[in-house]
């Protein structure tokens, strides 16, 4: 086993301090000062270590207010997944389709279960979402992403698992970053309407096997597209990266 940096060893004791301390997210840390003496270490040791738990959203940095427990979001893990496609991606391999086939996985896995159960506000709001994706449709010839993304996280929300409903979201995010290789041009709005609407008729007929099949077919005409754009360069990373 390769034997931890200092800094590794630092940033391990910090969160270990979080831990000890039962801080939850937006509170304060001991001030920098305060961990030199604390940890009996260098202040650099604590900057550097500080700089590498932000970076994981472990921590939050305000220069001229303190340093306080991160949001611990996952959005280092969908940075790392999106790129670790594009890399991938122009070696020939399949990295594309496999981070759509996990995404596939989970969605697929679980959206009998809420079938099964799913409650009348959330169909609601899920009724009102493919309005919106109709709408969109109609007037935009596409689907706005964050229609789909909201789509998408209200589908789970009754399962109550918060760890879930982030990790599918993180792969939404990461597979949506690099949906420049998925041929946009040749996407297909009402077609992805109708999917969504068949996939909510299903969810409200409590008929979790038809839901599973319409899942499918969702993800079928990303395959498609995915097939249709393998053997073009990724943009975002051949020309550096984007503004959002």
């Amino acid at each position: 086993m390769a034997r931890r940096s200092m800094s590794e060893d630092v940033q391990e004791r910090i969160k270990q301090l979080i831990l000890d301390r039962r801080l939850a997210p937006g509170d304060p840390l001991p001030t920098e000062a305060e961990l030199v003496e604390i940890l009996d270490i260098s202040r650099n040791s604590v900057r550097e270590a500080l700089k590498a738990l932000q970076a994981m959203r472990i921590v939050d940095i305000r220069h001229g207010f303190g340093t306080y427990v991160g949001s611990l979001s996952l959005e280092p893990l969908v940075d790392g997944i999106a790129f670790r496609a594009a890399v991938h991606h122009h070696q020939g391999a399949p990295a594309l389709a496999e981070l759509m086939e996990v995404r596939e996985a989970l969605e697929s896995g679980l959206i009998g279960t809420v079938a099964a159960s799913l409650p009348a506000e959330d169909l609601a709001v899920l009724k009102g979402l493919v309005d919106t994706m109709e709408r969109e449709a109609e007037k935009l010839s596409e689907i706005r992403p964050e229609t789909d993304r909201a789509f998408h996280l209200a589908l789970y929300r009754a399962l109550g698992n918060h760890l879930l409903s982030e990790v599918l979201d993180a792969f939404w995010a990461a597979l949506h970053q690099v949906r420049a290789e998925l041929d946009p041009a040749h996407s297909d709005p009402r077609g992805t309407w109708r999917q969504h609407r068949e996939l909510v008729q299903a969810l409200e007929d409590k008929d979790g096997a038809r839901a599973v099949e319409w899942m499918h077919r969702h993800f079928d005409d990303i395959r498609a597209r995915l097939g249709r754009s393998a053997a073009e360069p990724l943009g975002r990373w051949a020309a550096g990266p984007k503004a959002d």
